[in-house]
C-alpha cells in the first residue's frame, strides 16, 4: 500500500498524473490505518473533474518525520456517494461534510452529515436534548459588540453544558471560486483576506504555492523579511487574546497593559509594511518593502523593551490566585482528543501535542532559525494562556536573532508562468495554527482548483467539547482561549 502514496515536503509541487489513484476500499483502508499508526489527516477535499467525475484527495502527515504522504481515489459522476470513514476515523468528519456539501456526493454513515456553511434544511436540524430540566439557550448569530457572525446552541441541564451544537457560514464569501476566476492582483487581495487578522499568515501561504508553481526561488532578504511580518503578526494577535483573557475575567490592569502591547507590535507592522495589519507587503515572488539598518536598530530597540514589558505583565496575570482560580481546570482538551479530531496550532501544543509547521514543515527562514516549540501540559484556559506567554517570548528572541544576520538579496523576482496540470500544499504555521493551500492547475496552465483550510477550521470542534460538563457563565471565557475565526472557517 505504501508504493501507492506519493511523498511530497511542504510547498513541493508535482504532476497530477504523479498522484496515484487507488480503489475506494484501498483507498480508505490506506487513510485509516496510517492515521491510527503515526500519521494525520492534514486535508481531504473533493473536487469535479472535466469528465463530471468527482476526485478525492487526502494529504496524511508525519509530524516527526516532516513528510507529507498523498494519494486519491475516484467517484463515478454516477454514483453520488461513497462509504464514510469517520466512525472509525472522527478527524474525517469535517472534511467530509464539506465533501457532501460542495461537491453533492454523500458519505454513507457519516453520523452527523449537516451542512457547516450553507443554511440548514429541515433534514439537518439541531440537536435536542430531553427529559426534566433539560434546557435549550440560543446564542447568536448577531452578537452584542463587534465579534463575528455564528450561532451557538446549548443544551443544559440548570447551568451546566451538556452539549453546544456550533453552525457557522454566514460569513461565507466564495473566496474558494473567486481564486479561481479572478486576475493574479486580485487573488493576493484575496488572500489577504480570508481572515483579516490573519493577512501575513494566508498572504504566504499563497505566495508560495505561486512561487512552487512557477519554479520561482525568493531571496534570503525576502524570507527573512516575511518572517518578520508573520513573527510580528503572531505577537500582536497573541498580547491582544492575553488582554481579551484578562478582561474577559475582570483583571483590568493585564487588560489595559496587554492591549497597549498589541498596538506596540501592530504598530512595528505599519512601520514595515505600511498597514497595521500587514497588508500590500508579501507577493508572490517576495516582498515590497526593505529595512535598512536604521529600521532594524529601531525594532531591535523596541522589541526588547516590549520583551520587558511581556515579561513583567504576564508575572502579573499568571500569578495572582484571583487569575488563576478562572483559568485552571476551565476548557480541558485532552491530547487524546487532539489527536482523535485533528485539532492544530496553540490548541494542541497546550494539550501537550508537539505540532508546529515551522518545526515539523520546515519552510523560509525557519529552516536556517529555528523556534522552540512551546508546549503544556493541562490542555486548559490556562495552557492556552500560558503558550501565547511563551510564543510571545520566543517570537521576539527569534526577531533579535535575525535582525543580528539579515541576509541579503533582491526584494521581489519575476513570477514566470504556472505549470499546467500541477498540484502544490503550502503549509504555514498562523498564530492560530496550521494553514493549508492547495493549488491545482489545468492544462492552460491556469488555476482550476483552490483549497484553503484555515485552523479553525479543525479546531471549532475543540470548543465544542471543552464547555461539555462546564458551567454557561465559562462559555465566554472559554471561546476566548481559543479565538478561532469565523471568516477563517466560512471562507
Amino acid at each position: 500500500m505504501e508504493l501507492s502514496t506519493l511523498k511530497l515536503r511542504n510547498g513541493q509541487a508535482c504532476e497530477m498524473s504523479q498522484i496515484p489513484l487507488l480503489e475506494e476500499r484501498s483507498f480508505q483502508t490506506w487513510v485509516k490505518d496510517a492515521c491510527k499508526a503515526t500519521a494525520r489527516l492534514v486535508n481531504l477535499f473533493g473536487f469535479v473533474e472535466e469528465s463530471g467525475d468527482v476526485r478525492l484527495l487526502a494529504f496524511l502527515g508525519y509530524d516527526g518525520e516532516g513528510k507529507l504522504s498523498l494519494s486519491s481515489m475516484l467517484l463515478d459522476k454516477g454514483k453520488p456517494f461513497f462509504d464514510s470513514i469517520t466512525p472509525d476515523l472522527p478527524q474525517a468528519h469535517l472534511f467530509e461534510r464539506e465533501i457532501a456539501e460542495q461537491c453533492s456526493i454523500k458519505p454513507k454513515g457519516h453520523p452527523w452529515l449537516k451542512p457547516i456553511r450553507k443554511l440548514m434544511s429541515h433534514e439537518s436540524s439541531f440537536f435536542r436534548g430531553s427529559g426534566e430540566e433539560i434546557h435549550e439557550v440560543a446564542v447568536g448569530p448577531v452578537h452584542a459588540g463587534i465579534i463575528e457572525p455564528g450561532h451557538f446552541r446549548f443544551q443544559c441541564h440548570g447551568e451546566e453544558i451538556l452539549n453546544l451544537e456550533i453552525q457557522l457560514g454566514y460569513q461565507h464569501r466564495g473566496i474558494e471560486k473567486l481564486m479561481r476566476e479572478v486576475s493574479p492582483e486580485r487573488r493576493m487581495l484575496l488572500a489577504e483576506s480570508i481572515a483579516g487578522d490573519t493577512v501575513m499568515g494566508h498572504g504566504l501561504a499563497y505566495s508560495s504555492a505561486m512561487e512552487s508553481l512557477s519554479n520561482c526561488q525568493i531571496s534570503p532578504r525576502a524570507e527573512a523579511l516575511r518572517a518578520v511580518a508573520l513573527e510580528l503578526e503572531r505577537l500582536a494577535n497573541h498580547t491582544g487574546d492575553l488582554g481579551a483573557l484578562s478582561g474577559d475575567i475582570g483583571f483590568l490592569p493585564a487588560a489595559a497593559y496587554f492591549g497597549r502591547l498589541r498596538g506596540e507590535f501592530l504598530n512595528l507592522l505599519m512601520v514595515l509594511t505600511g498597514n497595521r495589519y500587514g497588508r500590500s507587503f508579501c507577493r508572490p515572488g517576495g516582498v515590497l518593502f526593505d529595512m535598512d539598518s536604521k529600521m532594524i536598530d529601531e525594532f531591535r530597540q523596541r522589541l526588547l523593551k516590549a520583551q520587558r514589558e511581556i515579561r513583567e505583565v504576564s508575572d502579573l496575570f499568571f500569578t495572582k490566585p484571583s487569575v488563576l482560580s478562572r483559568l485552571e481546570n476551565i476548557g480541558i482538551v485532552t491530547s487524546e482528543m487532539v489527536k482523535q479530531f485533528g485539532f492544530v496550532g496553540p490548541t494542541a501544543r497546550a494539550a501537550g501535542c508537539a505540532r508546529d509547521v515551522r518545526m515539523d514543515y520546515t519552510y523560509g527562514m525557519y529552516r536556517f532559525h529555528q523556534i522552540p516549540m512551546s508546549l503544556a501540559g493541562g490542555g486548559d484556559a490556562y495552557s492556552r494562556a500560558m503558550i501565547r506567554r511563551l510564543e510571545c517570548q520566543r517570537s521576539i528572541d527569534f526577531l533579535l536573532e535575525l535582525f543580528k544576520r539579515m541576509p541579503e538579496g533582491d526584494l521581489l523576482r519575476p513570477l514566470g508562468p504556472l505549470k499546467g496540470q500541477h498540484m502544490v500544499l503550502s503549509m504555514v504555521e498562523g498564530w492560530r495554527g496550521e494553514i493549508t493551500h492547495v493549488v491545482i492547475t489545468g492544462a492552460d496552465s491556469q488555476i482550476a482548483h483552490y483549497k484553503i483550510k484555515d485552523p479553525s477550521f479543525n479546531n471549532w470542534m475543540a470548543l465544542t467539547l471543552a464547555v461539555r460538563g462546564a458551567q454557561i457563565s465559562d462559555f465566554p471565557l472559554c471561546n476566548k482561549s481559543f479565538s478561532l475565526s469565523y471568516a477563517g472557517h466560512d471562507l
